[in-house]
């Protein structure tokens, strides 16, 4: 059996400061990029395209994102696509310093954006179990959602003060974060088995490639590999239920890419105020992580699941229907804090559910769904509130996420039997020899 590493080490460290780098310098981005379009458009159906825009991407790229994240170095992949991001980010400073009249150049840099976050989000979210052992898992992945929290409030205000200095400076600091978040990822030493397997399948390939003879054996192994993934969620009904659970949820709640539209439409307030409100959601998160931290969810985890996303849902409403500032402020916090339950549930029980191996595939399907409940859930949220307006839209949204935590503990009993984690991740599908 392996050694377990220490509670702090290097590696641990710098994992944690790329996490919150790299979700800072995003929630920098996203934040005054809502602010930038919607001051040249006023159109809600632009932050909605926003969201297509950084969503398409992984939808894309996920017969490939997935493969590559199990046949190559996790810790070099995030390195290059946090690089790869950060020349968007100069891209965007670029762009918003030549005093913009369109939003469409702002779409294509989002979609190079989101090509690299679509290769980092497999790997970075598999990393943690090849850092520490299973048992170790859910103290790491509290701490990793903590670091994550925190960026949630942070990166929302900076932008909000930043780009009421000069719109430019929002994208410097994100492409500034995102080169450290790429510096900061050298500096992790995942354990001797994966560094292992992650050498021999580099081998594999620069051997099959050489062979001129086995490239259309290699290219259908390599989509069955790919496609393996989905096939295996699909065979699992406590990961099918838990992913697709968040992708339906905030597929209808997405309510925060609405926030610029309601900020300053319906409360009045500029980018300051729209920088701290999105914070809220940062704040009421990063509370109830610490206390996640000190008090894991041990008991009950389908129930407790399935019980925040209601909540969610019910805090989305308010936030849809209330005219006053410190009621939505509220509200954000409570919704985001019932998300870091699920979030925490979720990153804890997949990787523990699924065998190292397929590990990477999964998680890039996972993060496609994942896009889909975040950027797919901004465009249809954008769609449904240039159709009926940005309130209305989000209290009908919350709505639906209610119905839906109501659906799957009726329809998914193995989701809501769970009790305890499982307490190895070397968990097999019973296929594999």
């Amino acid at each position: 059996m392996a050694k377990d590493r220490p509670r702090w080490d290097r590696s641990i460290a710098a994992l944690l400061i790329a996490v919150f780098c790299s979700a800072a310098a995003s929630l920098v981005a996203v934040t005054a990029l809502g602010i930038q379009v919607y001051d040249l458009t006023h159109r809600e159906l632009d932050l909605g395209l926003l969201g297509l825009a950084e969503f398409t991407p992984s939808a894309l790229l996920v017969l490939v994102t997935g493969s590559v994240a199990d046949r190559f170095r996790r810790v070099r992949i995030i390195a290059i696509s946090a690089a790869v991001q950060a020349s968007a980010g100069v891209g965007l400073a670029v762009y918003a310093a030549s005093d913009p009249t369109s939003a469409t150049p702002i779409f294509a840099l989002v979609l190079l954006f989101g090509a690299a976050r679509a290769f980092l989000a497999p790997s970075n979210r598999a990393l943690p179990a090849d850092v520490v052992t299973a048992a170790r898992l859910p103290w790491l992945t509290a701490r990793r959602a903590a670091a994550w929290q925190w960026a949630v409030i942070a990166g929302p205000i900076l932008a909000g003060f930043l780009y009421a200095a000069d719109p430019v400076l929002p994208y410097v600091a994100t492409a500034c974060l995102l080169a450290i978040a790429s510096l900061s990822t050298f500096l992790i030493e995942t354990r001797e088995s994966d560094r292992l397997a992650a050498a021999d399948a580099d081998l594999d390939v620069i051997e099959e490639v050489a062979d001129p003879s086995a490239v259309p054996a290699l290219t259908t192994s390599r989509l069955r590999e790919a496609v393996e993934g989905l096939a295996f969620i699909r065979r699992s009904p406590i990961l099918l239920g838990v992913i697709s659970l968040d992708l339906f949820a905030v597929l209808f709640g997405g309510a925060v890419a609405l926030l610029p539209a309601i900020a300053q439409d319906r409360l009045g307030v500029g980018s300051v105020g729209l920088g701290w409100l999105r914070a809220a959601g940062g704040i009421g998160a990063v509370l109830v992580t610490l206390i996640i931290t000190r008090r894991p969810v041990r008991r009950r985890v389908g129930r407790v699941l399935l019980v925040s996303v209601a909540t969610f849902g019910i805090a989305t409403i308010v936030l849809g229907a209330t005219r006053t500032y410190a009621l939505a402020f509220i509200a954000m916090a409570v919704l985001a804090g019932a998300d870091s339950i699920s979030v925490f549930i979720r990153s804890t029980l997949v990787p523990l559910v699924t065998p190292r191996q397929k590990r990477g595939r999964v998680m890039a399907v996972e993060s496609v769904f994942i896009g889909a409940s975040n950027e797919l859930g901004a465009f249809e949220s954008g769609v449904v509130g240039q159709l009926i307006g940005a309130p209305l839209a989000i209290v009908s949204g919350g709505a639906a996420t209610l119905a839906v935590a109501g659906l799957y503990w009726a329809r998914f009993p193995a989701l809501r039997g769970i009790d305890r984690f499982p307490a190895t991740s070397e968990v097999s599908d019973g296929r594999d020899g």
